[in-house]
């Protein structure tokens, strides 16, 4: 395993004492309007969202979980998040859809270091974003499984591209049911934490119909206030949509290092089903690499994460 620090700083920061004139101050939570959070499957493939459900969206917080608020105009789905001259799609790029152009190995393994006395004095632990997990919190149609395709993704001061935490395409969606961790794919690198970061979302349940009767998960744009953030302390925000919600558990740790986890599957004889996890920095919370099933030998890589200095990684089988 190797281990680095981002080598990137950016030189300007979004962490004013105030916040700008493009903050988002609406929640996510709907005005009392159970008519926005009644989804149906068309042609009665799959049954209406309960009335339970739409109540339970009423309260503030919800299970005690406090909901992330969206930028108005921010929803992918009508095209309003490329509309617009808001200050912060500029600030964020929203219009660039291209992906980060830094790959993971140029902080993991660089080729640029100092050594001195051993150490590198090039490359020091420096401010990163962790994320632990992302959970289907709610889903309010049908009551199992169902199949999600979109992506998440980060938006951070390095170079405010796309830094993909989840991307799934819709004739190859993931099947997962309420409570369920979603399997995290990202990030590409290390999220740096000097400056706030955008967080950027698109999740569709896919439906037995055509794609335009697909439905809404989650959709829209989000800010994370690096500097509210303690460090090393796990908080969990839950992003609402029309059809259900998404938790999100991450964590700020002021004194980091990228680590990338390669684990060789040297011999199979049956197929056999894997999870692999690793807790870091002191946290509890899990960082789930792998859940899956394998059928023959291979190996399974973890780019992105992240270790406090004066931590390390344990990995559970």
């Amino acid at each position: 395993m190797h281990r680095l620090s981002s080598p990137l700083r950016s030189l300007l920061s979004l962490t004013a004492s105030t916040p700008p004139s493009w903050w988002p101050l609406r929640r996510v939570l709907p005005h009392n309007s159970a008519a926005r959070r009644v989804c149906r499957f068309p042609h009665g493939s799959r049954s209406m969202a309960s009335s339970s459900g739409v109540k339970q969206m009423a309260g503030y917080p919800f299970d005690g979980v406090v909901p992330m608020a969206i930028f108005p105009k921010s929803s992918h789905h009508d095209g309003s998040i490329y509309k617009g001259r808001h200050a912060w799609k500029k600030e964020y790029r929203i219009a660039d859809r291209n992906e980060t152009w830094l790959e993971p190995m140029m902080l993991t393994d660089p080729s640029d270091c100092c050594i001195l006395d051993g150490a590198c004095m090039q490359h020091t632990p420096s401010g990163m974003f962790q994320i632990f997990s992302l959970k289907l919190a709610k889903i309010h149609v049908g009551c199992g499984p169902v199949e999600l395709y979109g992506y998440i993704a980060m938006r951070d001061d390095l170079d405010r591209l796309l830094n993909y935490v989840v991307s799934f395409k819709r004739d190859d969606p993931i099947i997962v049911e309420q409570g369920s961790l979603i399997n995290m794919s990202g990030p590409k690198r290390g999220i740096d934490s000097h400056g706030n970061i955008l967080i950027e979302y698109d999740m569709r349940i896919k439906t037995a119909e055509e794609e335009k009767h697909d439905l809404q998960l989650i959709d829209g744009a989000s800010i994370i206030v690096s500097k509210d953030l303690q460090n090393c302390h796990t908080f969990t925000s839950r992003i609402y949509g029309d059809c259900g919600a998404v938790d999100f558990t991450a964590s700020r740790l002021e004194n980091a290092v990228e680590a990338t986890l390669e684990v060789v599957i040297s011999e199979v004889q049956n197929s056999f089903n894997l999870c692999l996890s690793c807790f870091t920095s002191g946290l509890n919370e899990e960082i789930r690499l792998f859940n899956g099933t394998i059928g023959e030998s291979c190996g399974l890589k973890s780019e992105g994460d992240l270790v406090d200095f004066a931590s390390g990684v344990s990995c559970s089988f």
